[in-house]
């Protein structure tokens, strides 16, 4: 595992979008085409929108989406597939060579798992929750799965966090559940780089980093078994580990 702390947000996402996009253009050069997996939520404002300005030839990437939930139109506001086509694709100088859109539907859960499982995911930008969650996975989170995507209850933190960014006006409004990417799956990147700023961050940063077993109870913690790890944060999400 590697920690790499910026200033502020927008440092972090230059430095991580040229990182990752290094990255693809290596795997490119090595073998023509590159796979990536991408979160989505506030907290990936910055990077993916540097991201998109990078030169990379995105006609050879493929890109695969972590979660949605259960049950919710597209044209809502805090629709994931919605958020990743308005930020990220709609903004490529040029279309990836194929989008997966998760649509929050269990029965599109098996198409999913052929796509994904063709050939590894060469780079997974993969966000950390305010309760330490990866994609949907809420703790205690299912380390045992060896599915690709499942359907997962959503937490009263988690769902708390949805509201608190704005997606969602009232706590009775954001679904109960939603289809996610397993850790199994996201443990099964090649490489992972995880986006984590802001202050409300800071308590599950300090847990992922200072707690010493991997529990499903602060499921980030499973990141730190990962051989190709790399942690961004800025000065607020870093208070705890910076003590």
């Amino acid at each position: 595992m590697e920690i790499r702390i910026c200033k502020d947000p927008k440092e972090l996402g230059k430095s991580a979008a040229k990182y990752v996009a290094e990255a693809i253009r290596e795997c490119i050069k090595e073998k023509g085409s590159a796979r990536i997996a991408l979160s989505t939520g506030a907290s990936q404002f910055d990077t993916i929108s540097e991201l998109v300005k990078e030169d990379v030839d995105w006609s050879k990437v493929e890109m695969f989406h972590l979660d949605e939930y259960v049950d919710l139109d597209e044209s809502h506001g805090a629709s994931f597939r919605k958020y990743l086509k308005e930020r990220f694709c709609e903004k490529l100088p040029i279309p990836l060579k194929k989008a997966h859109f998760v649509d929050g539907k269990a029965e599109s859960i098996p198409e999913l798992t052929r796509e994904i499982t063709k050939e590894p995911i060469d780079i997974g930008l993969i966000g950390i929750g305010e309760n330490a969650h990866i994609a949907f996975n809420d703790p205690p989170a299912d380390f045992d799965t060896k599915e690709s995507y499942i359907v997962v209850n959503l937490d009263t933190a988690c769902r708390n966090q949805q509201m608190g960014e704005g997606w969602f006006k009232t706590f009775d409004e954001v679904p109960k559940q939603a289809v996610s990417m397993t850790v199994h799956q996201i443990m099964s990147c090649r490489k992972i780089v995880s986006c984590v700023p802001y202050a409300v961050k800071a308590n599950a940063i300090e847990k992922t980093i200072h707690t010493k077993e991997t529990t499903p109870l602060v499921p980030a913690t499973k990141l730190k078994e990962h051989s190709d790890f790399i942690l961004y944060v800025d000065m607020d999400s870093a208070k705890g580990i910076l003590k």
